[in-house]
């Protein structure tokens, strides 16, 4: 399952890949918002129920989009069980799959095209976590100690 949302700086992008996952993907997706445009919408409204998502279904994916990535990043990190990093790149979105195992992947619904924001996605998508190196699993290991003493 991938939980999308998105802020109204993200919403069209948001709406985009939607379309994409489903029809071109064939992605099982739940849209967690919002529904339609606001401007009022904020980030701080939605990170929290892809990231909450995310941690209560365990193999689940998700994707945020905000104006920059950053806002909705930031708030998304601060769910316990998330790691989620910004796709600014085909690369990028590989790498933070690859070697860090993120489990959000966020998006700059102002920056990114549609076509640009479509090859980061599915490169998040079909790439697997690293398993040939104990220097990753050390790496996450020591992550979640840090996310088990924040107080």
């Amino acid at each position: 399952m991938i939980y999308l949302a998105s802020d109204h700086g993200g919403y069209q992008l948001k709406k985009f890949l939607e379309t994409y996952l489903t029809t071109q993907l064939n992605q099982k997706v739940e849209d967690l918002g919002p529904k339609k445009y606001e401007e009022t919408d904020d980030y701080t409204d939605y990170a929290p129920l892809v990231g909450k998502a995310v941690v209560r279904n365990r193999g689940s994916l998700g994707i945020l989009i905000c104006g920059s990535g950053h806002g909705i990043c930031i708030a998304a990190n601060k769910i316990k069980g998330v790691r989620a990093s910004i796709g600014y790149s085909i690369e990028g979105a590989e790498l933070a799959r690859r070697d860090d195992d993120v489990n959000v992947l966020c998006l700059a619904g102002r920056i990114l095209s549609e076509e640009h924001a479509a090859a980061i996605v599915k490169k998040f998508l079909e790439t697997k976590l690293r398993i040939d190196s104990n220097r990753y699993t050390r790496r996450l290991e020591k992550i979640k100690e840090i996310e088990e003493s924040n107080l």
